[in-house]
């Protein structure tokens, strides 16, 4: 399965969400490769970090930040069970590229009624891609969210009433991503019963459970 996580705007946690669900579907004996393709290059720059702690390579991850990602990510698809994109925020060319290559889409919004205004540019993209690739699916994903708060619920409420909808897991507001990405690590790598390495496998199950194969083209 190819995995996109895309949102025009940036900041929204896109490459922390990727690193850590890399890192999860590792965990569980997948192979994963990562896809760098946002020209920051910051999960290329997570995994020299790492390599410079003298880490073990949980997952490869590779930079293709250009627009023939959808006939190259393919190719990488066939030698592993999941490809995660990191994709670009504001790059169209790139971010249509990555819409065409994957098999689901996954949108991170923070709890912000501004951060879902700003995926009807997202939505539109996606309802391009799928006159070429109509089993295409999506999903959005609530992030950076924190506890308990009414603008969580509200903002799940105001997505629920789209398509494509929300996941039901959530990823909080955590320090840990923070503290064990500056040491090219996982969330769960720092400690896996914590709130942030809970919520990372919620979420692959979650995903695991859409049942979504991967496309072979």
């Amino acid at each position: 399965m190819i995995v996109a996580l895309l949102n025009q705007k940036g900041g929204v946690g896109k490459t922390t969400l990727a690193l850590n669900l890399a890192g999860e579907w590792a965990r569980r004996g997948k192979c994963v490769t990562l896809i760098d393709a946002d020209p920051q290059g910051s999960a290329l720059d997570w995994s020299q970090q790492r390599e410079h702690e003298g880490l073990p390579r949980l997952f490869g991850v590779v930079g293709l930040a250009r627009d023939t990602l959808h006939r190259e990510a393919p190719e990488l698809a066939r030698d592993a069970d999941h490809v995660v994109i990191d994709g670009p925020p504001r790059v169209m060319g790139l971010m249509r590229s990555a819409l065409l290559a994957a098999d689901l889409v996954l949108i991170p919004v923070q709890p912000s009624p501004l951060d879902g205004w700003a995926s009807a540019e997202m939505l539109t993209l996606i309802t391009e891609a799928r006159i070429y690739r109509p089993e295409l699916a999506a999903r959005f994903v609530l992030n950076r969210c924190g506890a308990r708060t009414v603008l969580a619920r509200e903002t799940a409420e105001t997505l629920a009433e789209h398509d494509p909808p929300v996941l039901g897991s959530t990823i909080g507001q955590r320090v840990a991503f923070a503290v064990a990405a500056q040491s090219g690590r996982l969330a769960s790598e720092l400690d896996g019963d914590t709130p942030a390495a809970r919520e990372i496998a919620a979420l692959v199950d979650e995903i695991d459970r859409l049942g979504i194969g991967r496309t072979v083209r």
